[in-house]
C-alpha cells in the first residue's frame, strides 16, 4: 500500500465510524471522545496531505487509524479493526531527513508513553485483561518497529504512529492510569 492509499483508506474508515454504544451512557462519553480524535486527525491527515508534507500526513493517519482501531477492540467504536498497514517504502528523497527526524522522535515518545503508565483496572477484572492485551501489544509493536530501522522508516513511523494511538486511546479510555509524563497523551 502508498501512503497516499493508506491516508485515503483511514479518510474512509474515519468517516464510517461510529458509536457502538448509547451516547446518553458513561461508555457514550469515551466513545464521542475517541470519535472526536479519529476525526480530528482524519483531518489533521488531509490537511498535511494537501499541503504537501507526506511526512505528517501519513503519521497522523496512522496515528488516527491506531485510535480506531484500539475504539473497535475495546467496543466504543463500530469499526472492522484494520491492523497497521505495510506500506511501500518508497519516499521521497527530499523528504527523508524530516521522516528520519519524525520517525525517531515517535520512537522515544512511544518509548516514553510505555514507560509512563500503569494498568488502572483492578487485576481480576476485564479491563485488567485489555490493559495487559495492549500494553503488550504496543510494547510488541515498538520491538518490531524497531526492527525495521534505519533501512525502513516509512514502516517504522507508521508502527510507531499506530501503536501510539492505541496506547493514548486505552489511556482515554481509562485502562491506564498516567504515571509520568502526562504531555505524552491527549488527555
Amino acid at each position: 500500500m502508498s501512503i497516499e492509499e493508506q491516508i485515503k483508506v483511514f479518510a474512509a474508515a474515519a468517516k464510517a465510524a461510529a458509536s457502538a454504544v448509547p451516547k446518553e451512557s458513561v461508555l457514550g462519553k469515551t466513545a464521542a471522545e475517541i470519535a472526536v480524535m479519529i476525526s480530528s486527525y482524519a483531518s489533521d491527515a488531509q490537511v498535511f496531505y494537501r499541503k504537501g508534507d507526506l511526512v505528517n500526513a501519513f503519521a497522523a493517519a496512522a496515528y488516527g487509524l491506531g485510535w480506531l482501531d484500539c475504539g473497535g477492540y475495546l467496543g466504543y467504536m463500530k469499526t472492522a479493526i484494520s491492523g497497521c498497514p505495510a506500506l511501500n517504502p518508497a519516499f521521497p528523497t527530499e523528504l527523508m531527513d524530516k521522516l528520519e527526524e519524525k520517525t525517531h522522535r515517535y520512537q522515544r515518545m512511544l518509548t516514553g508513553a510505555l514507560e509512563a503508565v500503569s494498568a488502572a483496572p483492578d487485576k481480576e477484572t476485564a479491563p485488567a485483561a485489555a490493559a495487559s492485551e495492549i500494553f503488550c501489544t504496543v510494547t510488541s509493536g515498538l520491538t518490531y518497529g524497531e526492527t525495521c530501522l534505519p533501512k525502513d522508516m516509512v514502516n517504522a513511523l507508521c508502527i510507531f504512529s499506530y501503536w501510539y494511538g492505541w496506547l493514548d486511546c486505552g489511556v482515554r479510555a481509562g485502562l491506564f492510569v498516567i504515571t509520568g509524563d502526562r504531555h505524552l497523551f491527549t488527555i
